[in-house]
């Protein structure tokens, strides 16, 4: 892999180059073989009961995070080798190189975030497999090394898009963005049950902490790509994950829980859990934020992100109760709790449009400086 600037006589800098794709799949590939485990754990879960350390979805999710760590290992001795020889780092892989540890390694930033997450799973790796020891089953998803490794791969995604940020003047680099801003919606909607716990009286915690991370993402998108789109691509890309793990997630239970002859719970009803908690409305969503955005002027949009993100606050969180009730053939909620959850929505909302907005034009400047346009 050559990761210098003189290497692209050999590869001219196009946009149709691929230096830099090959380290940027793999580390997006880890992520979403953990998006797999996690899915297929979530399901465990539900459909079978309790399980131990090692079983194959807990390695799925390990093994994710090993492939992306390596990747980003790999990437950062290769620049930090290519700096020592005195040749020119090129910052269309990663990002702009930064010194670790006294200058003692040169890692792009991209690589650099996606790494420091899967040294963090790893960590919180073996808590979980103290806390295992200690307890023994886990019955519950939202245990304290759970959450510590849920938020470690929501660093390595986060180090993902950044990595595709850096090259987005290339189609690949662009592509990669909105396809990595997917899997990690998809994987936020369990960090957000670690809200479970909040009683926050008629208003359901976990619908506002989904809904958060969805507006979050989709502006986001949409800022970093200045044009109408963004958020579309986001939201299409969530709906294929969704649709795919709607299959998957009860079978692969079902089969699993076969092979190690263990019985399936005679209530399972086998919904998918977790593709049933991503927000089914998000394209309409994301179909009415375009033409808002495009409205905005310049020197508006920030205040146009606002609107956006409130309203799409407000949508989201009042649907996501109906879609509830829906999937799981339950009792549609009081009309009170609807218009709470729609109204602390629409808060949150706001900040997520605020901050999604202005997220997108971080991973635009990781652009290098003469591509930055």
């Amino acid at each position: 892999m050559d990761l210098t600037v003189s290497g692209a006589r050999a590869f001219p800098a196009t946009r149709g180059s691929s230096r830099g794709l090959p380290a940027a799949s793999t580390v997006l590939g880890g992520t979403v073989l953990s998006l797999v485990g996690l899915t297929w754990d979530v399901q465990w879960h539900t459909d079978v009961g309790p399980d131990t350390f090692f079983t194959l979805p807990h390695l799925f999710l390990y093994a994710g995070s090993a492939v992306s760590g390596l990747a980003s290992l790999v990437v950062v001795l290769l620049t930090t080798a290519a700096q020592r020889r005195g040749k020119p780092i090129d910052p269309i892989v990663g990002g702009k190189a930064v010194g670790v540890f006294g200058r003692t390694f040169a890692a792009p930033v991209g690589y650099l975030v996606s790494g420091v997450g899967a040294a963090m799973f790893l960590l919180y790796g073996l808590w979980d497999q103290w806390w295992h020891g200690l307890y023994g089953f886990d019955a519950v998803i939202a245990s304290p090394p759970h959450i510590g490794l849920l938020l470690s791969v929501t660093v390595t995604i986060v180090g993902s898009a950044m990595v595709f940020a850096a090259a987005r003047e290339r189609r690949w680099g662009m592509i990669g963005v909105f396809g990595t801003l997917g899997v990690l919606l998809a994987f936020s909607t369990v960090t957000a049950l670690g809200l479970q716990p909040v009683d926050a009286g008629i208003v359901d915690a976990v619908t506002v902490g989904m809904t958060f991370f969805a507006v979050l993402l989709v502006m986001m998108a949409a800022g970093f790509l200045k044009r109408p789109g963004g958020a579309v691509a986001v939201a299409v890309i969530l709906a294929a994950v969704q649709g795919l793990f709607w299959w998957f997630s009860p079978w692969a239970a079902r089969a699993y829980a076969g092979l190690v002859d263990l019985p399936v719970r005679d209530y399972a009803a086998g919904i998918p859990v977790m593709p049933a908690l991503m927000p089914m409305c998000l394209i309409v969503v994301a179909a009415l934020l375009e033409p808002l955005l495009r409205a905005g002027s310049t020197r508006s949009a920030g205040r146009i992100s606002l609107l956006a993100g409130g309203i799409s606050g407000l949508l989201i969180a009042a649907c996501q109760p109906l879609q509830r009730a829906w999937v799981y053939s339950a009792p549609v909620p009081a009309a009170s709790t609807i218009i709470a959850t729609g109204v602390a929505g629409a808060v949150f909302g706001v900040l997520a449009g605020f901050l999604g907005w202005r997220f997108g034009g971080m991973l635009r400047l990781l652009t290098p400086a003469e591509d930055n346009r």
